[in-house]
Order: structure tokens, then C-alpha cells, then sequence
């Protein structure tokens, strides 16, 4: 679905934002919660909630100082119903894949995104059930779609469900991306900052891969790219994926496979380029890591595609009911209601 709005003044930052929720599910695990079920805008943390501790609470300092008791109450009893509807759709999807034992994990995923220079809004809404993506709802159609064909008993019923589709496209367009701006807003202090990477060449010994590894950057927008003797190197790279720190800030690996002989031979250098500026480290051979800040190279203004793509969830089985969205805007979280 993509609708063109009117957006007010005071966004944070050119690009694209998104607010999503996590949900987890997980069977088989005597040490982890049963639940949890994370909130983030532009992929930092906003909210968390687990099983164990049974409360919603703030992940930053401006989400509490600008939400009160009642929104947190709220919350908090949202997902504890979250929890036992997850409980209830990990035991009926066991059953009907006859399995008994091993651990098993269900998950959702649903939010929205805009772009405050063009005004696109999107929203995604995706199921999964050990470890495979199984459901998903395609906003632009407006129907359930089952990536790999499964025996889903309910997936017609729901896509028949007009009126619980048309509750989906006013959260989605509307009251998802009311509360994105509001927490935008409360936050624009912190998320407007810049935080530079620190940047690291890691070796083990003269077999294994060399891995660049980036940390501590603020906002997310990266590349990570490797030099060999000051050309451009591509061949057996591998780029990790984008991870958050508990602070906020992100990091992001990038491994490159290089024989003994190759690093005698060549200097490598790891190339990490964020908002303007460009960071080098060097490694050659075997010896210490050297790192040089270059300054301003390039302009980096990549907008993060957030969506399904990051999420990678499981799969699920069985027909459940999806979120009771709200049309009054009254929260800011959709709630997922399953039925057997």
C-alpha cells in the first residue's frame, strides 16, 4: 500500500523512518523467556517486554520522560495477552506438525515506514514459524499471501474478511504512522545525532578470514567495502547484517577470505564510509591493525529498506486470527488475536 500524505515539519532527519514491532514466541527453551516482543523506530529500540519480568518498559530516555503511567499500563496488558496467544499458537502449530519435542519458534513482525522527502508510505505484516518466512499480508492488494504453499486452513477466511482488512490499511496508513511521528518528535534530539564508527580489522591466526568490523555508529547507514593494494576488491566478501548495540548505535561486520600467501603479497585495506566521512584500516600480513580517519570522501545518504527483507522469521502452520487494529488511533502497537 502506498498513499501520498502531507507530513508535518519537525521530522528528524531526510530519509526514511520506520516504527516496527517484534514479536517471539519460543518452545523448548527452559532458560529464555517464552515472550518477547521488542518496538523500534528506524531499527533502535523503543520498547521491550518479555515473559519473565511481565512488563512493558521504556528503552530511552525520551520515551520515558514523554509517555506516562497509563501508556505503559497499556502496554503492558496488550502484551501479556500477546503472551498467551503465543503460547496457544506454538502448541496448535506443534500438533499439526506432529511434533513433540526440540524447540520451535513463532514470530511476527508488522509495522510502517515514510519517506518524509517523497511522502511513500509502506507498511508490512509477517508471520513465520520455525525458522521460515509463512505469511504475509500484501498491503498493496490487500490479501494474505503464503509465500510456500502449505495447508492453511484459514488464509481464505481471513482474505474474505473485509472489514478486519480494511481495520489493517487504516493502521497501517494512518494510525502507525501517526504514533512513527510522534515518537520522531519526542526523540529528535537523540535521533538526530551523529555517532562515528570505530572500526577494527580482526585476524585470528594466518588461516581463518579477516573481518572488518565497524561498531558504535550512529544513524545506521553504512557501507563496508575492501581495497587490495588501493583497487577495489570484491571477490570472496561477505557483508553481515546490520546489528543494534544496547546504546542505540549499530555495527556491521564484513568478512574477507584471503589465503596466507595472498596477505604476504598485498596490502588489504577495509574501507567503512558513514555520513561523509570515510574510515580506513589497514592490515598487512600479519601485522597490528593501523587505523586511519579520512576525512569527508563521500556524502553517504542511503535510506534503509527495513521492511521483510531484515526479517527474517519462521514459519507458521495454522489458521489464527490476525491484529485487532485500532481505528481511534489509541495505541500505538497493533495487537495480533489468533484463533484456532
Amino acid at each position: 500500500m502506498i498513499l501520498l500524505l502531507l507530513f508535518g515539519a519537525h521530522l528528524v532527519s531526510a530519509g526514511t523512518h520506520s516504527l516496527r514491532y517484534v514479536y517471539t514466541g519460543v518452545s523448548g527453551v527452559n532458560d529464555f523467556p517464552e515472550f518477547t516482543a521488542v518496538g523500534q523506530v528506524d531499527e533502535g529500540q523503543l520498547v521491550y517486554f518479555d515473559s519473565k519480568m511481565m512488563k512493558a518498559v521504556p528503552k530511552t530516555e525520551w520515551m520515558r520522560q514523554n509517555e506516562g503511567a497509563d501508556y505503559w499500563d497499556r502496554e503492558t496488558q496488550g502484551l501479556t495477552g500477546e503472551h498467551q496467544n503465543f503460547k496457544n499458537n506454538i502448541h496448535i502449530l506443534k500438533e499439526r506438525f506432529n511434533q513433540t519435542t526440540g524447540v520451535h519458534t513463532y514470530q511476527v513482525m508488522y509495522g510502517c515506514e515514510f519517506d518524509d522527502q517523497t511522502g511513500e508510505i509502506n507498511g508490512f505484516f509477517q508471520y513465520g514459524y520455525d525458522g521460515e518466512d509463512f505469511l504475509f499480508l500484501d498491503l498493496k492488494e490487500m490479501r494474505w499471501i503464503i509465500p510456500v504453499q502449505q495447508r492453511i486452513i484459514t488464509v481464505d477466511k481471513w482474505n474474505n474478511d473485509r472489514g478486519r482488512l480494511e481495520a489493517f490499511r487504516n493502521y497501517f496508513s494512518t494510525v502507525c504512522i501517526e504514533w512513527l511521528k510522534k515518537y520522531l518528535e519526542y526523540g529528535k534530539s537523540s535521533l538526530k545525532k551523529t555517532v562515528s564508527p570505530q572500526v577494527s580489522v580482526l585476524k585470528k591466526s594466518s588461516s581463518s578470514p579477516v573481518k572488518c568490523h565497524a561498531t558504535g555508529f550512529y544513524p545506521k547507514d553504512v557501507t563496508i567495502s575492501w581495497m587490495k593494494n588501493d583497487q577495489e576488491h570484491h571477490e570472496d566478501v561477505e557483508v553481515g547484517e546490520l546489528l543494534p548495540n544496547e546504546d542505540g548505535t549499530f555495527q556491521k561486520t564484513s568478512t574477507l577470505t584471503v589465503t596466507p600467501e595472498e596477505l604476504k603479497k598485498n596490502e588489504f585495506i577495509c574501507v567503512v564510509e558513514h555520513q561523509g566521512k570515510t574510515f580506513r584500516e589497514i592490515l598487512k600480513d600479519d601485522s597490528l591493525p593501523i587505523i586511519i580517519i579520512v576525512g569527508v570522501v563521500l556524502a553517504l545518504i542511503l535510506s534503509a529498506v527495513i521492511g521483510v527483507v531484515v526479517f527474517k522469521v519462521y514459519q507458521k502452520k495454522k489458521g489464527f486470527r490476525p491484529v485487532n487494529a485500532s481505528d481511534d488511533g489509541s495505541n500505538s502497537s497493533a495487537r495480533t488475536d489468533p484463533q484456532a
